[in-house]
């Protein structure tokens, strides 16, 4: 999952009234009752590092696989009771997902499907090339015990469809961004495409949301990519949550994100949710995982209500501009880290926890400042042109 730190600016703007009048296409009037957005959403960006670091606490504690080489023993070992709380952080991704339901379509209201491309594209490409890059160069190293992908994928990986042609992933984590690509397509073909609207996307949400049940209930692996019914109820709850931001007193949004609320617990427990078992890393309750699920879905209802808008501080900004770089680096490079602080250097496990922590939020303002600062502009700006 992914929200950039450009998907936050543009939430944080005024969203503009609805000014679509009575036409043949059936259009509805002004709606005159909307509740006027706050003027920066920097409770957005908080949300956006939680969720980031509840990944990252998953990726480092709450999960067997490559990071038990880190540490040199099963993470259960290294945080014996922490672990089991750090297993619910792949919860984060759906966070995510709800939060850019909101903010795509708020990016996309008003907008060109050139405009909402470019500023799509411009967003995700710079920082995630580098990432590719970075990985790549630094697996390739001999004192790195970890396996490269081979040239040819690590070139397919620039594309970001390496996951449905079968090929060898240089970020684990980008298999949330091939969701949020497929977001975007559905999005800017059914919204953007013939102009957004309170009721195409009203339409837009209660046709993806059939449409994902029955593609779930077809089991049809086609439907399945394209539709994703497992990851649809987060997208569209975030939708939903930003018509309410728009007007509170919405009574079909609120429906929209009522259902997605229903259908994303379930989808949550299903996945993530299995008997208690000494074999298992860890045991993940359902109450608890719908619990979580219910928190996020909250707390971006309560950013688009208005109830956090006291949480007005400056370094939130800052806070939401590290998130992606630090979600696209944390994982892999984070590995590395961990080996050379605890094995390497003795350094103990919660002290390079944090350490590890600290260094991929280094790593993710450099990317930032010299990477996204300096060639997302520039893109956007050609790719608007339509050069």
């Amino acid at each position: 999952m992914t929200i950039t730190p450009k998907d936050t600016k543009a939430a944080s703007r005024t969203a503009p009234p609805d000014h679509d009048r009575a036409a043949p296409d059936g259009t509805e009037p002004p709606r005159t009752t909307a509740h006027r957005p706050k003027a920066r959403l920097r409770s957005l960006d908080g949300l956006r590092l939680l969720a980031a670091l509840m990944v990252a606490g998953y990726h480092y504690g709450g999960r067997g696989g490559e990071i038990t080489e880190a540490w040199g023993s099963s993470p259960a070992t290294q945080f014996p009771t922490a672990h089991t709380w750090l297993a619910y952080g792949c919860l984060g991704v759906q966070v995510f997902f709800v939060i850019s339901g909101f903010v795509i379509c708020m990016s996309g209201w008003g907008r060109t499907p050139l405009a909402f491309f470019a500023s799509r594209a411009s967003r995700l490409l710079p920082a995630y090339w580098a990432a590719v890059v970075l990985v790549t160069a630094v697996f390739a190293l001999p004192m790195v015990a970890y396996e490269a992908v081979s040239p040819s994928d690590a070139l397919l990986n620039l594309t970001l469809f390496q996951q449905p042609l079968g090929a060898d992933r240089v970020l684990g984590v980008c298999w949330t961004l091939w969701a949020e690509v497929r977001f975007y397509a559905l999005f800017a073909l059914c919204v953007v495409l013939p102009g957004v609207n309170r009721r195409r996307v009203v339409l837009f949400c209660a046709g993806w949301t059939l449409a994902a049940v029955l593609a779930q209930a077809a089991d049809e692996p086609f439907l399945d990519v394209t539709l994703m019914p497992q990851y649809a109820p987060y997208f569209i709850g975030g939708i939903g949550l930003y018509l309410l931001h728009r007007d509170r007193r919405d009574a079909l949004a609120w429906g929209i994100v009522g259902v997605s609320w229903l259908l994303g617990q379930h989808y949550a427990v299903a996945d993530l949710w299995h008997p208690d078992s000494p074999d298992a890393f860890s045991y993940r309750s359902s109450a608890v995982i719908i619990l979580i699920v219910t928190a996020g879905f909250a707390a971006v209802a309560a950013v688009a209500l208005g109830a956090l808008n006291r949480i007005d501080w400056p370094w939130l900004t800052v806070a939401g501009a590290l998130t992606y770089p630090f979600y696209l680096v944390h994982e892999h490079l984070g590995w590395v880290v961990v080996g050379w602080l605890h094995r390497g250097l003795g350094v103990p496990s919660w002290a390079t926890f944090a350490l590890t922590l600290a260094a991929m939020l280094g790593l993710a303002w450099l990317l930032h400042r010299f990477v996204e600062r300096r060639f997302t502009p520039p893109l956007r700006k050609a790719l608007a042109a339509g050069r």
